[in-house]
């Protein structure tokens, strides 16, 4: 694994004075300083696409864009005062992803599924309705939990439709969205050895995944639907 490449705290100093000067004068007299640092963790997070390929297949990385949509929110701003980064798992055995964002004092890493679609979001439901006793001891295991915390993620405030609001498992049914979030210190961001440890927090949620997709690739009898 590649192990020199890091956040250096030039990164955050400059995102910290775009969200003090968030508006077009100030970015372009600033620009190729930008350009530098969004190189820089473009880099970083090739690494970790590659460091991910040692135990994940990983079907593209994906930077995001510093500047906003601002067509539909009240904040004007023109630019967003974090970078962040997708990385998206092979096609449609494996689904899920993970995401790592970078702002000082507001960095994180995440996985999971965000947004599973209508057809996927049933074959859960359905999963956790039959017996959500295998899912509930993969979420609880030690070492993802001790990185990992709770799960987490949208959900409804009642059962969805169909299904029993008094099941044993409503608080895992109603969930709209199943991910996993942590929370990181800019001591951690910044620290030489973070490239290793978003790449083993990554790697402690594969038993999430792993059962994720065996139940997205199978009918409720188990036969596979691929």
């Amino acid at each position: 694994m590649v192990t020199n490449i890091t956040i250096s705290k030039p990164i955050f100093d400059f995102l910290g004075s775009l969200e003090k000067n968030n508006n077009r004068e100030w970015f372009e007299e600033h620009k190729s300083t930008f350009q530098t640092h969004q190189s820089e963790v473009k880099s970083f997070f090739e690494a970790v696409k590659e460091s991910l390929s040692h135990h994940d297949e990983i079907e593209k990385m994906k930077m995001f864009r510093i500047y906003r949509d601002v067509r539909f929110s009240k904040d004007k701003t023109p630019y967003k005062s974090h970078f962040g980064g997708s990385f998206s798992r092979l096609g449609a055995h494996l689904r899920g992803g993970y995401y790592i964002h970078l702002k000082p004092g507001g960095s994180l890493l995440a996985t999971g599924f965000w947004a599973p679609n209508k057809e996927d979001l049933f074959r859960i439901r359905k999963e956790l309705e039959m017996d959500a006793s295998e899912f509930r001891k993969v979420i609880n295991q030690k070492e993802l939990k001790s990185i990992w915390g709770e799960l987490s993620g949208d959900e409804l405030k009642t059962a969805p439709k169909g299904f029993d609001k008094e099941h044993p498992d409503i608080d895992l049914i109603r969930k709209k969205q199943f991910v996993f979030v942590r929370n990181l210190t800019d001591k951690e961001v910044l620290s030489p050895s973070f490239l290793n440890e978003v790449d083993s927090s990554f790697k402690a949620i594969r038993p999430y995944f792993d059962l994720m997709s065996d139940i997205l690739t199978t009918n409720l009898n188990g036969e596979s639907i691929l």
